[in-house]
């Protein structure tokens, strides 16, 4: 057994067994954000959502957002290009911060 089991996907609304008024409102925000076109297309939502699964590092979300990228439209190149997108700006974010280590380093003398 491990802990993240593919099969809990299906079981996600259960978050809402104590607060159901709370679960609704999330699960209509969901909806209406991801799984509707706006000014970005379905495709390219699953595509976003897919870089983000990434970054945050869920793999429930990586397996939807696979499926998802593919009913919609995506190609394997185009998710996997979204992913290293979502890598560089994963670094990008990272090192950015090191401004704040060189600031220090200057009030240091360092």
């Amino acid at each position: 057994m491990h802990y993240f089991e593919s099969g809990d996907l299906a079981r996600f609304s259960e978050v809402g067994k104590f607060r159901k008024e709370l679960w609704d409102k999330f699960s209509a925000y969901y909806e209406e954000v991801v799984g509707t076109e706006g000014a970005l297309t379905k495709r390219e939502k699953a595509l976003i959502a897919l870089a983000v699964a990434h970054t945050r590092q869920c793999p429930y979300c990586i397996d939807a957002y696979t499926t998802s990228c593919l009913e919609r439209g995506a190609s394997p190149e185009q998710m996997t290009e979204a992913i290293h997108v979502a890598a560089a700006m994963d670094a990008g974010i990272t090192l950015v911060h090191g401004v704040q280590m060189h600031k220090h380093l200057d009030e240091l003398g360092a």
